[in-house]
């Protein structure tokens, strides 16, 4: 807009401010975001932490800053005399009226060939099915060796080692010592990897390595190292790196831990806390072991309670018969005084009308007979009831099984023995025959009859 001003009024007169606002518009509003490559110079790291340097070659030179809230995802300091590459916004410094590049990203000159690479594989990799999320593998609850593929030297192992130990003292740990970064780690790392799986001898393979710059994390973004992670029969974990460095090994484990040492803890579980687990698990089984201890007594009590003694149950059936018996003879008494009743009553009224006394007379008769015979096959009929009820009974009288030859064996507290295999050798036990009873020491005993 206000370079269409200059075009239509060629005489306004703009002041410094004006003009500097209208070559920053036309700048930023004529060139998009772009990468440039250059020597850094002048480097200087404001209180603010925003840094401010010069991007030069052999021809030019051109200021440039990287505010703080950019600055801070970078893992490296750069220094004079770095030959880097940004991506950056051209602007205009207002105050100052001086040409400048507001960067955005920055990184050394040749990550951008290994950027590509990186994402070239990793695009083939992810459509060859390499990272499916299927194909993964739970870690093991409790491993009892694990694995470590790493330098000897890297000061990431020490924390891993700590780690392990304060976590889980009794896990077993075996050293793949390898090189994990320059000329030849990617094949020396693939026969760590396979060497670990011809042995056989981990539940776990971590892969370790410490924290560095894409150039020092590449040997894990190597083909090889990839595919051999893949084919490994045995589950391996990543922890490579600090918790922004990301290879392409992070995405075809099993599973992946932002650093060494958080790999370290997802690996194994926290020893205190298992025992805790354990003991709360130790106090839920002694709960209800006890609370079904208590179920079993409160039943036993209900059941000592409806149990009742063969002797007990007959004084029961026998006072119940006897009740009958009462009840029928009232019922007999009864029917016949109402018939005595009726007789009285009927020989009034014949009084009373002179009735035929010979015919009633002989009615009578026959009606005493039926009532007397009624009366005796009733009689007959309860007898027979009350005869097979007593015989009822009397198999159900202990003494008569002991009269069939059996016995009955008890300890000295009196309880009656029902299996050899709760006495001991030299218990005395009291046996009750069918007429006496003998006092003996047992000498021997079997679960049959010897021959």
């Amino acid at each position: 807009m206000i370079f269409k001003l200059v075009e239509d009024e060629k005489n306004h007169v703009f002041s410094v401010q004006e003009l500097n606002m209208a070559a920053k518009q036309i700048l930023e509003n004529g060139l998009p975001l772009l990468w440039v490559r250059g020597e850094i110079s002048n480097f200087v790291c404001a209180t603010s932490r925003h840094w401010y340097f010069s991007l030069k070659d052999e021809q030019a030179q051109v200021r440039c800053v990287m505010f703080r809230h950019k600055s801070q995802y970078l893992d490296w300091l750069p220094k004079n005399g770095m030959q880097v590459e940004v991506l950056a916004l051209t602007t205009l410094y207002e105050a100052r009226g001086e040409f400048q590049l507001t960067l955005e990203q920055m990184r050394p000159v040749g990550l951008g060939a290994l950027y590509d690479a990186f994402e070239r594989l990793k695009r083939k990799l992810e459509a060859e099915g390499l990272f499916d999320a299927a194909r993964k593998r739970p870690l093991p609850f409790f491993p009892v060796q694990i694995g470590i593929i790493t330098s000897p030297q890297a000061a990431a192992l020490h924390d891993v080692l700590i780690t392990l130990a304060n976590r889980m003292p009794s896990t077993s740990v075996v050293l793949y010592p390898t090189p994990v970064q320059g000329e030849g780690a990617a094949q020396k790392i693939v026969q760590a990897i396979r060497l670990a799986n011809e042995r056989a001898e981990c539940d776990v393979l971590m892969l370790c390595r410490g924290g560095g710059s894409i150039e020092d994390l590449w040997a894990f973004n190597e083909e090889i190292v990839v595919r051999a992670i893949f084919a490994s029969r045995i589950l391996i974990v990543s922890g490579i790196g600090h918790e922004t460095d990301v290879t392409i090994a992070d995405f075809v484990v099993d599973q992946r831990a932002a650093t060494p040492t958080a790999a370290a803890q997802l690996i194994v579980p926290e020893r205190q806390e298992l025992l805790q687990r354990v003991y709360n698990w130790a106090q839920r089984l002694a709960h209800g072991k006890q609370r079904q201890f208590e179920r079993v007594m409160q039943q036993l009590d209900y059941l000592q309670r409806r149990l009742v003694h063969p002797a007990q149950r007959i004084q029961q059936q026998t006072q119940h018969l006897n009740h009958l018996q009462r009840r029928l003879e009232t019922v007999l008494a009864y029917m016949l005084q109402r018939q005595q009743w009726r007789w009285q009553s009927l020989q009034r009224r014949l009084d009373t009308v002179c009735p035929n006394i010979e015919q009633f007379s002989t009615r009578q008769t026959i009606l005493a007979r039926h009532l007397l015979e009624v009366m005796q096959r009733t009689l007959e009929r309860y007898n027979a009831r009350l005869g097979s009820i007593h015989q009822h009974l009397d198999h159900l009288d202990p003494q008569q099984v002991l009269a069939r030859g059996y016995s009955m064996v008890r300890d000295t507290r009196g309880t009656i023995i029902l299996d050899s295999a709760v006495l001991p050798v030299g218990a005395r036990l009291d046996i009750t025959f069918a007429h006496s009873w003998a006092r003996v020491e047992l000498k021997d005993k079997g679960e049959s009859f010897p021959a």
